[in-house]
């Protein structure tokens, strides 16, 4: 397997993540539970988790109705999506 393969099954993995966490925060707030802090949230979708947060926002209805996500999750996602673009090419260019 080449560097990019597992670059994309580490980014999946985290992903997932990500999602599983926006669905147990959406579980905890419906049972009146301790909550996952909207900082760490925010801190794994910064970490290249932002398609897993995006999903995991849609998915679960959770966290759509804050202003921060709805405007932090798209802009850190075009972010991530820029960054992948510019690191693949360099990578081809090699």
């Amino acid at each position: 397997m080449n560097f990019i393969g597992i670059v994309l099954i580490i980014l999946g993995l985290w992903n997932t993540i990500v999602f599983a966490m926006y669905g147990i925060d959406k579980r905890k707030s419906l049972r009146n539970r301790q909550r996952i802090s909207e900082r760490t949230l925010l801190l794994t979708c910064a970490l290249f988790g932002s398609v897993g947060a995006l999903l995991g926002m849609c998915a679960f209805r959770h966290k759509t109705k804050h202003l921060k996500f709805k405007i932090c999750v798209p802009v850190l996602l075009i972010i991530h999506l820029a960054i992948a673009a510019f690191l693949f090419r360099w990578y081809l260019a090699l």
